[in-house]
């Protein structure tokens, strides 16, 4: 595998006596194996690094995009109190998104060149962020679904093979449960309001249920990576597995707020141990993948035009950190 090199001119070395032949393969997967960290500077498969870019990129292309549904609400929150909850949740995507593109850059990927693979649309963000948010219900239903099912799939990620990766996930998943709680607080408030307000609950719910369950990604014989990902242990679980968790998690929590999950085949299977659920419609998941769902030209602008918009900001930013390195310089000379 060639030496990339990362933003910070930190090499990603490649040990020369370990080119891609069986012996390196070898072991890289017995460190994988015995659950040991593969750092930046340690020798990986070039597929397995690829993976990783792929991966990593495109969760951190779906926290900045994931700002977008939420933040037109800012202002338009029915509180002061839950105004400020949301500003909060908001910044704390902006830096996910933030941990994600600075883990993936110590694989040898400039952050700007991840930028241009969204905004050409070379490069993927997470469906569920191409659907409207119609009514302040839909915070609520994005905090308890959207962000329940991303936990579903993240918080195996903090056992990700590969360090930074890991690691960054810790501090995500953490403020990820908060946003949870925060979507199922708001949707049991509204769950005990008026008539107007319960139908305005349920309706959330029924419109997020499955692009949430979609959010999983395709069925395990119908998925490229998964196997070769759970063997170099970037996943820990298939997205079938991952899948019926988040259904029967949330099956038992919509009991709670006296409302019902639109899926007419839900009930539980006592020989499983788990909730049947009905069909996906994968036509549907395909074609917003696609770029051809209710919201994906409209996400994909707004974001070409932020960052645009903030190149001064960059190019100040960039300006004064040259200004202090002269500084610091001079005053070491």
């Amino acid at each position: 595998m060639p030496t990339a090199t990362n933003p910070n001119k930190q090499p990603v070395i490649q040990d020369p006596a370990c080119q891609a032949g069986s012996d390196a393969e070898l072991r890289f997967q017995q460190k994988v194996d015995n659950d040991l960290k593969i750092e930046p500077r340690d020798w990986m498969p070039e597929k397995y690094r690829q993976t990783l870019i792929r991966q990593i990129s495109q969760h951190a292309h779906s926290e900045i995009v994931g700002m977008l549904p939420e933040g037109n609400w800012i202002t338009r929150a029915p509180s002061l109190r839950r105004k400020a909850t949301l500003i909060a949740k908001v910044q704390d995507e902006a830096g996910h998104g933030l941990y994600l593109y600075s883990a993936a850059e110590t694989l040898g990927i400039s952050r700007d060149e991840m930028i241009d693979q969204l905004h050409s649309g070379r490069a993927k963000y997470s469906s569920i962020f191409n659907y409207p948010t119609l009514t302040w219900a839909d915070i609520g239903a994005i905090g308890w679904l959207v962000d329940g099912a991303a936990i579903m799939n993240q918080v195996p990620i903090c056992r990700c093979s590969y360090g930074p990766y890991a690691r960054a996930m810790v501090r995500i998943c953490k403020e990820e449960s908060f946003h949870q709680r925060q979507g199922f607080e708001i949707l049991l408030t509204l769950s005990k309001g008026t008539e107007a307000q319960k139908r305005m609950c349920q309706d959330a719910i029924n419109r997020w249920w499955w692009p949430s369950v979609m959010m999983f990604g395709p069925h395990d014989e119908a998925s490229p990576h998964t196997a070769q990902s759970m063997k170099w242990k970037i996943k820990r679980f298939s997205n079938d597995e991952l899948r019926q968790r988040f259904v029967d998690m949330c099956a038992q929590q919509v009991k709670v707020l006296c409302m019902e999950l639109p899926d007419p085949e839900l009930r539980y299977n006592p020989s499983r141990g788990h909730y049947d659920f009905g069909p996906i419609d994968w036509q549907e998941f395909h074609q917003v993948i696609n770029g051809n769902g209710p919201c994906n030209r409209e996400r994909l602008s707004a974001r070409i035009r932020a960052h645009q918009e903030g190149q001064w900001v960059r190019e100040a930013a960039t300006a004064h950190a040259a200004k202090q390195a002269a500084k610091l310089e001079k005053q070491v000379a």
